[in-house]
Formats: C-alpha cells, structure tokens, sequence
C-alpha cells in the first residue's frame, strides 16, 4: 500500500460510488478519445481512470479560467494540490473528485508525485504578464509532453497494472505521441492563443516561423513541418505494441482502444494533406465506435 496514503482515506462503499458517479459523468462529458477506451475496462480500474481524468479536467479549468492572472492561477492550482494531499492523508473532504482519486490511489498504489506532475504540467503554458509559449527545439518539446501527458500514461499504467519496469519509458513514449498528434491538430487553435508548440528550430529549418502563426495559416508552408512532427509521433507510437503485452490482461483492449483511436486521428490528418486549418480534424463517433467494437472482441477474446 502506498506509504503516503491514510487509512482514513478508505470511503464508504455508498460514498464510494456516488464519488465515482460524478467521475464518470465529468468523463463521459469531456474525455472524447480517452472515454472509448475507458469502457472496455472492468469497472475499479474505469472508475480509478475516471476519478484521475476529472482531477486533471479541474487542474485544466483552473489554468484556463479567462479573466484571471497567471500568479492567481498559479495560486488555486497550488491549493487544489493541497486539498488532494489532504484527503490522501485521511481529511474530510465533500469533493466527490478529491474523494473518489484519493480512493483511487489506495486501490492502485498511485505516487502522489505523479499527480502533483499533472498539475505542473497544467500550469507550463501560464506565461506571466500573457506572453506567448514557445519551445526552441524538441528537447524542449519533449519535456512539456513529458509533463502534460506522459505522466498521464504513467498513472494509466498504475490502474493498468504491470510487472516488467520497462513499461515506465515506454508509457512515456506513448504519452509523447499523444500529444504531439494533439499538437498537430490544434495548431490553429493554441497559436490563436498564443501558444506555438511545434519547435521554433523546426520552423526555421523549413523557413517558417512562430510569430507569422499568429497572422494566418498557410498549409502548404507549414505542411513540412507538421509532417516532421507526426513522424516524430509515429516512432514513439511503436513504444505502444511493445507496451501492450506487459500490462494485465484486462487492460490491454483498453489500451489498444486508445493507441488505435490516436493512431488513425494522426493518419487522417496526413490523408488530408496536413490542412488543419479550415477544419478541425477529428475521428467521428462511427470511426471511434468501430475501434471500441474491435476492443470489446479483444476483452471477450481475453
């Protein structure tokens, strides 16, 4: 059991499950790709997910809030930490998503540090005073996927289950090829807000650059680098076929779910040419329902 985990955390079953409740609705609302693979899991280990995508999903409103400076945002991040090492540690608490994730870490012996990751990796884009994120290389890059989704998969893999260590850096890489199909497909969106994540070393190597994002959007300029990016992605999805084996058996269709989901988001945007400019380019319902069937198989299959 985790060292740092009260036995004062442990719920009530009622309380339990009303906690996860709200979870679970504040999933199904938001999660969009993760929600898919979540519903081919037994329901502790969907429950626990739950529980850690609504953390995260408070954790982002927190650093999205319009209206507030990035020291105020800063501020109420730090202190939604504070109630969750509070509950952990056994104290009262009537949030159902601090009383469901602190349950959740007793169960899956998750480390509170990834969590306090999770919140840091929010707060990487509050630039004070509203100057604009930049990454000068890909190193750089790498560190802010690091924190924004591979500590994610390294939780997942907590709720997973695994043996082998190896399946720590390669749930790293898998994180890291989340998010930069993320990246890729909301160019448009995050440079509005002046975000530019794709490497400024990147952009100048094929004669672009950061600040012309923010003036308009030329596909067929920026189409060399985008296609840098998503090989990139592509050589860390790899690290996800050696993954799957070394969870527990009744993850993997979940996981498989996911990568699969993310996979095709990468390919329909380079079938497109790269243009993710006049159109958001998502899987549809039907796309990811036909990847959950296949991952319902897979679970009967098990």
């Amino acid at each position: 059991m985790n060292p740092a985990v009260s036995q004062a955390t442990i719920a009530s079953a009622p309380e339990a499950a009303a906690a996860y409740s709200v979870c679970r609705r504040i999933t199904r609302r938001s999660a969009r790709n993760f929600y898919y693979a979540f519903l081919v899991l037994p329901r502790p280990k969907r429950d626990a997910l739950s529980a850690v995508y609504a953390f995260m999903r408070q954790c982002d409103d927190i650093s999205d809030e319009p209206g507030l400076l990035p020291a105020e945002k800063r501020r109420r991040l730090a202190s939604w930490l504070e109630s969750l090492h509070a509950a952990v540690q056994g104290a009262h608490t009537d949030d159902p998503v601090l009383l469901a994730l602190a349950d959740a870490v007793r169960r899956f012996d998750i480390p509170i540090r990834l969590l306090d990751q999770l919140a840091q990796g929010t707060a990487m884009d509050l630039e004070e005073g509203g100057g604009p994120v930049r990454y000068a290389s890909f190193d750089e890059l790498y560190s802010y996927c690091y924190y924004v989704a591979s500590v994610v998969g390294l939780v997942t893999i907590r709720i997973f289950g695994y043996r082998d260590p190896q399946a720590e850096p390669l749930a790293e890489q898998c994180g890291v090829a989340f998010q930069l199909t993320n990246i890729i497909r909301d160019v448009q969106e995050d440079a509005r807000l002046g975000r530019v994540y794709l490497p400024e070393s990147d952009l100048a190597e094929f004669g672009c650059s950061a600040a012309e994002l923010g003036n308009g959007f030329d596909s067929a300029r920026l189409r060399p680098v985008l296609e840098r990016e998503a090989e990139r992605a592509r050589q860390f999805y790899r690290a996800a076929d050696q993954l799957l084996p070394l969870i527990e058996e009744d993850s993997q269709p979940a996981l498989w779910v996911l990568v699969t989901i993310y996979r095709r988001l990468l390919e329909k945007i380079a079938s497109r040419g790269y243009d993710v400019f006049r159109k958001k380019v998502e899987l549809t319902t039907a796309e990811k329902l036909s990847v959950l069937t296949q991952g319902w198989w897979r679970r009967l299959a098990a």
